[in-house]
């Protein structure tokens, strides 16, 4: 007898798989022992297809209309703005509300959104201001998402399984965001017009949405009942406050997020702007051409996530961490001289992977140190300090680079950040943090340093 497909998705949520099964589920792969966690990396790669066809698509929809590097900025600088304006309530919200809620909500925003905008593309009556608008709605989304998913993750995965489960996310973003999607949406824009990948990417959020659906409520790891009685607005606040009392408490959290926001600021702009000119103006490529890099560069982390997964957290998790996305950098340069499109390419490989490796180590870090019931602000408060700067990269980097040049705005921004994570790793003591608080074994996080 045959079943149907809502038994057959609702057979992943079992918690555990076979034992036969499970021979192969082990290494990196061993998140996937639970059902849980199975349906939720069916969601994730759903949703981050779907931006990967965003991006690309909403590049090229911007060069359609006819704009230029400024035009490409206000989107881009748009979709930050958003995130920066509400990811701080969503790690509060991650903290109180079940963070399936959370998801389910936000892909059906997303979802409705990515459907609106494909039509506009499709019925020839879209404008500029139309992709700035979606652009912050699906930042606004991602305020909320990622401090969910974040603090939802060790409820549904042992702590033995934190750091394959995170270097399974550092494989699905370049694999799926940054390569399959451009490369989708490349072909799928030069085939049909923007409009079609962006079709596509609606489809995709559904698909999303539907996996949540079949997840089971995960509770909180927090007792509110035990909580004292407050006005809602008054309890927020304090949980807002308890958690920026934590990370200013926590030396290796505030040197860290210091340094990822200058960071930020120098090299998001030249990222997310300024790449498909270098391509096209640089190196006189096209939409497969910038397809290609952003396939290097998904393809490269993709590798450096699964090879971090693999083997245990190094000793000196906060040294290597930031010293690796210090020297992630320094390839920008070859960026902004490049006059073919394999040293772009080439660049942006080392780039992906240098990047990608350090975001796995991140990931566990925080929630193997962070207590559970702060986990959601302490996430939103790395997207909050790390991305404070990403509006602004955004805005100036078209105009920068129209006064400056393209070359030296890359250059400048591949050798600023390594002195700055030298830096960072000194005046924080993170040499003697990181040995003083071995990640080699299952610990309980660090006490909570908050206020009644």
């Amino acid at each position: 007898m045959s079943i149907t497909l809502s038994e057959e998705i609702a057979t992943m949520a079992e918690p555990t798989v076979n034992e036969q099964g499970a021979r192969w589920l082990r290494g990196p792969l061993r998140p996937f022992q639970h059902g849980q966690y199975r349906l939720l990396a069916g969601s994730l790669t759903a949703s981050v297809l779907g931006e990967g066809l965003w991006l690309m698509a909403m590049v090229w929809q911007v060069i359609a209309l006819k704009g230029q590097a400024g035009e490409l900025s206000v989107v881009a600088t748009a979709s930050a703005a958003g995130m920066l304006a509400t990811v701080l309530l969503g790690g509060v919200i991650a903290d109180r509300v079940p963070q399936r809620r959370i998801l389910l909500a936000t892909e059906l925003i997303l979802t409705v959104t990515a459907t609106a905008i494909a039509a506009l593309s499709l019925t020839g009556v879209i404008e500029l201001w139309h992709l700035a608008v979606v652009a912050f709605v699906r930042g606004v989304g991602s305020g909320f998402y990622y401090p969910a998913y974040s603090a939802m993750l060790p409820s549904i995965v042992p702590a033995d399984h934190l750091l394959a489960a995170n270097g399974v996310e550092g494989v699905l973003r370049p694999v799926v965001m940054q390569a399959a999607g451009p490369a989708i949406a490349s072909f799928l824009v030069s085939a049909q017009g923007p409009g079609a990948a962006l079709a596509v990417g609606a489809g995709t959020q559904l698909v999303a949405m539907a996996f949540l659906v079949f997840m089971r409520s995960v509770p909180l790891r927090r007792d509110q009942a035990a909580e004292a009685p407050r006005h809602p607005v008054k309890s927020m606040a304090i949980d807002l406050r308890d958690g920026f009392v934590y990370m200013l408490r926590t030396p290796w959290l505030l040197a860290t997020l210091l340094f990822a926001s200058l960071m930020i600021l120098v090299i998001m702009g030249p990222m997310e702007v300024l790449i498909p000119f270098a391509v096209k103006d640089g190196a006189g490529g096209g939409p497969e051409e910038h397809a290609m890099v952003m396939t290097a560069f998904g393809i490269s982390g993709a590798v450096a996530s699964l090879f971090m997964a693999s083997r245990k957290l190094p000793r000196r998790y906060l040294t290597v961490m930031n010293l690796l996305w210090g020297v992630a950098c320094v390839p920008f340069i070859f960026i902004g001289v490049a006059g073919d499109i394999w040293l772009i390419v080439g660049a942006a490989f080392v780039t992906g992977a240098l990047f990608s490796a350090p975001m796995v180590i991140w990931g566990t870090l925080l929630q193997r140190r962070v207590p559970p019931e702060l986990l959601g602000r302490v996430s939103s408060l790395d997207f909050f300090v790390s991305l404070v700067f990403m509006p602004l990269s955004m805005a100036l980097a078209g105009p920068v680079s129209e006064l400056i040049g393209l070359a030296p705005t890359f250059i400048i921004a591949g050798i600023i950040p390594l002195p700055i994570a030298i830096l960072a790793i000194v005046l924080a003591r993170m040499p003697a943090d990181e040995l003083a608080h071995p990640l080699d074994h299952a610990d309980s996080p660090e006490p909570a340093q908050t206020h009644p």
